[in-house]
């Protein structure tokens, strides 16, 4: 305003080397947050520059050098900002002296250069709790992607082992039903049609489960679905695995009750494919499954007279001998079959072990799983 606002006659001038000087007060500030300190002395020293070469109309209040006194306290290290806060008090002295000497300027000038500092320290705490909040922003949103990754991927996972397992009966029944229909048909044509009966109801049962499980995948949620079978099922499963030709039998031991229906799924799927894997690998004449409750636990066994483990292979969870590849209810081709019984037995806290069977011939498959935590002190 000193250089726009008409001035008392006997005042200074306001001439072009006042505002080069007044200018070269100010353009440091563009540098300010590279070198505060550096830029803060510059302005002091272009400020008494100023005072002792022009002494031209000035300003009120040094607005520049409060501006870079605000950038050291919002920028510097304390160690910095004591030093710079010291020299700017004796700074600050020596220029109220050189000027009027009063008290009431240095209390003034004192008090600005102080709010100054203050708001540089406040701008500095509301800086860092916004990188704080940002980080721990960052942190949690990488956090919840992370765990919907994995989520992702466990449901894949389950997905991945309800089509084997569905599929992978399904298609086995159907390829026995389907290679003794032929030779029932020149020896015994009725047992040639419940053949051809059964390779059906296979088909639609396996069609059924399918649509029930990839409905999970759509958006669209209007169309109902299933429960997932359980162990009141198991008797339908069996009844399709006897029409195979292989005799099946069948117990349940212990205090039978109603359980979780994840766990029932459980139980439906690791017998399903164990007994996959007899039609489709042992070689079988019979098998036996069993359904021991226990007060904490839920044990399946599932054993066959079959050809036995070829050779000893890495058991499933909890221990115990499996059988080669391509070989028994412990596994498949692949190994998908034994790894996926593991996993569901994992996931209930149980384990499952395979190995030859009682007696040498043939093969077992127990698995046990956590039916109820059991009470502290038993």
């Amino acid at each position: 305003m000193p250089f726009v606002v008409p001035r008392s006659a006997d005042a200074p001038p306001a001439d072009w080397a006042s505002y080069a000087m007044t200018t070269l007060g100010v353009l440091p500030l563009v540098w300010r947050r590279r070198a505060p300190v550096t830029v803060l002395v510059t302005i002091l020293a272009v400020g008494g520059a100023y005072k002792l070469t022009i002494d031209g109309p000035g300003q009120p209040l040094p607005y520049a050098a409060l501006i870079a006194f605000y950038t050291v306290a919002l920028l510097c290290a304390a160690r910095v900002r004591l030093a710079v806060g010291g020299l700017t008090v004796l700074a600050v002295a020596l220029s109220v002296g050189w000027n009027t000497g009063t008290a009431r300027e240095l209390l003034f000038t004192l008090f600005v250069s102080g709010a100054a500092y203050a708001l540089g320290r406040l701008q500095h705490t509301r800086q860092a709790y916004t990188a704080a909040v940002e980080d721990r922003a960052e942190q949690l949103e990488r956090a919840n992607r992370i765990e919907a990754e994995q989520a992702a991927a466990r449901e894949r996972a389950r997905i991945a082992r309800e089509m084997h397992d569905i599929l992978s009966h399904a298609v086995s029944i159907m390829i026995v039903q389907a290679e003794a229909g032929p030779v029932a048909v020149r020896r015994a044509p009725e047992r040639a049609e419940a053949a051809f009966d059964a390779i059906a109801e296979t088909g639609r049962d396996a069609m059924a489960q399918l649509r029930t499980m990839l409905g999970v995948l759509r958006t669209d949620h209007a169309s109902p679905r299933r429960p997932p079978p359980g162990i009141e099922e198991l008797a339908d499963l069996l009844d399709r695995v006897r029409g195979s030709g292989l005799e099946v039998a069948y117990e349940r031991t212990g205090a039978v009750r109603a359980l979780p229906a994840a766990l029932e799924a459980t139980v439906h799927r690791v017998v399903q494919e164990a007994l996959t894997n007899v039609v489709k690998h042992a070689g079988a004449s019979r098998v036996a499954v069993t359904l021991e409750y226990g007060p904490h636990a839920l044990g399946v066994t599932v054993t066959d007279d079959g050809r036995g483990p070829a050779r000893a292979v890495p058991a499933a969870a909890g221990g115990g001998q499996g059988r080669g590849p391509g070989h028994g209810p412990g596994g498949n081709g692949h190994g998908h079959g034994l790894i996926g019984i593991r996993e569901r037995a994992a996931a209930h806290g149980g384990t499952a072990r395979s190995g030859p069977a009682p007696g040498g011939r043939g093969f077992e498959l127990r698995v046990s799983l956590v039916t109820s935590p059991p009470e502290v002190g038993n």
